[in-house]
């Protein structure tokens, strides 16, 4: 469970994040004066993904530190963070509320993230549906958030199916071009 905190003081929230079972907390650049302490908060917190098979728990790599961008900022402020974080979050439309229009000039935040950091997990929010996905896929992120465009569907399923199927090829096609 990642908790994106779109949130003033991040840092006062990560220990009650962590002890209500949170497996990686984003925080955004913007929200803190010290992003390098609070990275180092997030990591010795504890949070790691874990599965339970019967009665043994598989406890897997933790990834668990997520910094986002708001489209105002550069990415070149989150890049020397990027060596230091699993997840980088670029914002497709101001946070804040859902339904918003997905603002396509933030593309090239996800190419350059992608070009200068292979390995590293890029996640857009914002706007992200059916008609942006390809978009997004091909600039280079791996992760996702989609909340109006699932929840407004009639099919959310056919359109989970279709958002998760453009982001796999795009990273298979990514893969083989290596």
């Amino acid at each position: 469970m990642d908790m994106h905190m779109m949130v003033s003081r991040p840092e006062q929230w990560v220990k009650p994040m962590a002890a209500a079972g949170a497996n990686q907390y984003t925080f955004h650049l913007e929200a803190t004066t010290n992003p390098g302490n609070l990275i180092k908060e997030i990591r010795e917190s504890g949070m790691k993904v874990c599965v339970k098979r019967g009665n043994n728990q598989f406890c897997l790599r933790p990834q668990n530190v997520g910094l986002a961008i708001k489209p105002g900022t550069t990415v070149e402020e989150l890049a020397p963070w990027a060596g230091q974080i699993d997840m980088a979050l670029v914002m497709t439309v101001e946070p804040g509320f859902g339904g918003q229009k997905f603002m396509e000039d933030m593309m090239p935040k996800v190419s350059w993230l992608r070009s200068q950091f292979p390995s590293l997990d890029i996640e857009v929010d914002g706007g992200v549906g059916p008609d942006s996905i390809h978009r997004c896929a091909e600039a280079g992120a791996n992760m996702i958030v989609s909340g109006s465009a699932v929840v407004s569907s009639d099919d959310p399923r056919s359109v989970i199916a279709l958002l998760k199927n453009v982001v796999i090829e795009a990273i298979q096609k990514r893969s083989l071009d290596r």
